[in-house]
């Protein structure tokens, strides 16, 4: 149902509340079985779809809340507490939504809006394949014309929730030789004929995340299959980077904090000759220089935060954000880990499946190497003799 306009702040802190007491109940309780399992959430999923939390960033005339881009983090945070792969999952299950929501035709919000705002079907973005993942111009997925139509042949790979997702926005080449200009943007139902071999990766410590490919073998699509236009797609997909950066590093701190918290609480109820663990110089300093990054961490993933929401340029400050929040992460991961000692390698202890997904994160949405060059073209733009 249409809104009258953009959730109030009692409403989004009413959502936020929502989804922290989802990340505790359901969450915190089923991590440990997805991972032992293998199982793709699903079901979570949906059960987080109706409580509302796919519509943050929809537009309020297509049924959403229309909140601003520091709401969803807030929600990615809370469950990044307990899994980072359900973390990751999710928000891409919630922009799959807000794509269709913002950018489709009213026939493609028809057909596919209801089913992603309720939870009933699930959308991903297929921009990776199997020989192109950081130099996404140089897909080979192939769209030639048939008629008012198109046709599809490729495959696309690491997508996250291809394990069940419903549609896909999958991009594809319609001229090579126009390189990037050449990229459109294609709604493609994913039980369709000709989509097919889908698998799924068998990550460890991140199987929630669903990643998966499939491939596409002469799928036909009428004329309104086409989402992004040749010339448009490309700089669509760039410019949903900058948030994932973002995103992706407030996981790590979440993931830090929560172990952080943990090591605290270990430190204190553990006794060696006589007194807490916490009592240990070295042990205590450990502990501070965890705090510090994470301080340090949290003020560059807000600040990245704050340039998105008020429509600036966040290139630089997100690729610093997700660099840093990774790089601590895995270190004092596993200094929290070290002061519980092999306690931390119990299953029911979830600082192992957090490393794991700091590891994670080092890969997604672009490597660390990745942030480095986006980093260094700025400073040498911004700093160059005569730039002012």
């Amino acid at each position: 149902m249409p809104r009258s306009g953009p959730a109030t702040e009692v409403e989004a802190q009413a959502l936020v509340a929502r989804a922290e007491a989802f990340a505790e109940n359901v969450v915190a309780r089923s991590a440990q079985q997805w991972e032992h399992d293998r199982q793709w959430p699903g079901e979570a999923l949906a059960a987080a779809a109706a409580l509302g939390l796919n519509r943050i960033q929809v537009p309020a005339d297509q049924g959403g809340y229309d909140l601003p881009y520091s709401v969803k983090m807030r929600v990615v945070e809370a469950f990044a507490r307990h899994d980072m792969a359900f973390s990751f999952a999710w928000v891409n299950a919630h922009n799959a939504t807000a794509r269709v929501a913002r950018d489709g035709t009213p026939a493609q919000r028809e057909r596919w809006l209801p089913g992603l705002l309720a939870g009933t079907s699930v959308g991903t973005v297929c921009l990776t394949e199997p020989g192109a993942g950081s130099d996404f111009p140089a897909i080979t997925t192939r769209a030639r014309r048939n008629g008012d139509g198109w046709v599809l042949d490729g495959a696309k790979a690491w997508a996250t929730n291809a394990a069940g997702a419903d549609h896909a926005v999958v991009y594809a080449q319609t001229d090579p030789s126009a390189g990037n200009k050449g990229i459109a943007g294609f709604l493609v139902d994913l039980n369709a004929p000709g989509v097919t071999d889908r698998q799924v990766e068998a990550l460890v410590g991140g199987h929630a995340i669903g990643a998966g490919g499939f491939r596409l073998e002469g799928v036909e699509l009428d004329a309104d299959a086409l989402f992004y236009a040749p010339g448009e797609a490309f700089k669509r997909a760039l410019a949903s980077i900058n948030g994932a950066r973002t995103y992706v590093a407030a996981m790590c701190n979440a993931m830090l904090d929560a172990a952080l918290r943990l090591a605290v609480a270990g430190a204190l109820e553990r006794h060696t000759f006589g007194s807490p663990l916490a009592e240990r110089q070295g042990l205590r300093w450990v502990l501070a220089d965890a705090a510090t990054d994470l301080e340090a961490s949290r003020l560059l993933t807000a600040r990245a935060a704050g340039l998105i929401d008020a429509g600036e340029d966040a290139i630089e400050a997100a690729a610093h954000a997700k660099k840093f929040a990774v790089r601590i992460a895995e270190h004092r991961l596993r200094d929290c880990m070290q002061v519980l000692g092999a306690r931390g390698l119990r299953e029911n202890c979830p600082i192992g499946r957090h490393l794991v997904g700091a590891r994670i994160a080092n890969y997604v949405d672009g490597t660390t190497e990745m942030q480095n060059e986006r980093i260094a073209a700025s400073l040498l733009r911004r700093l160059a003799p005569g730039a002012g």
